[in-house]
């Protein structure tokens, strides 16, 4: 059986309450070096939390969908696919800011 290489992953920003989305070969690396603030795409966005991903066989089937994802439409499907997910980080940012009050 051929190996699921391509990686389709959507970050969350605890700071912008937004969406990044990327691809990649190697999960692991990519996450180090979002959450380490060495990607420039990211760096002032961090605190992220991976939220969701998807691996494929193909690159092209991968990059299809990750430019799906990044369309309104797609944010849209995302935002429906993780409604209770979302719901809870929404939750926990209200835990910590009232821990800060």
């Amino acid at each position: 059986m051929k190996k699921l290489n391509y990686c389709v992953y959507v970050l969350y920003s605890l700071k912008d309450n937004n969406f990044y989305i990327g691809y990649t070969t190697n999960l692991h690396e990519k996450l180090t070096s979002h959450i380490s603030g060495n990607s420039q795409a990211t760096e002032f966005r961090r605190p992220f939390t991976l939220i969701f991903c998807e691996y494929y066989l193909s690159k092209h089937d991968a990059t299809r969908r990750e430019k799906y994802f990044k369309k309104t439409v797609g944010k849209r499907t995302l935002k429906l696919m993780l409604k209770e997910s979302l719901i809870e980080m929404s939750k926990q940012d209200w835990a910590a800011i009232n821990k800060i009050i």
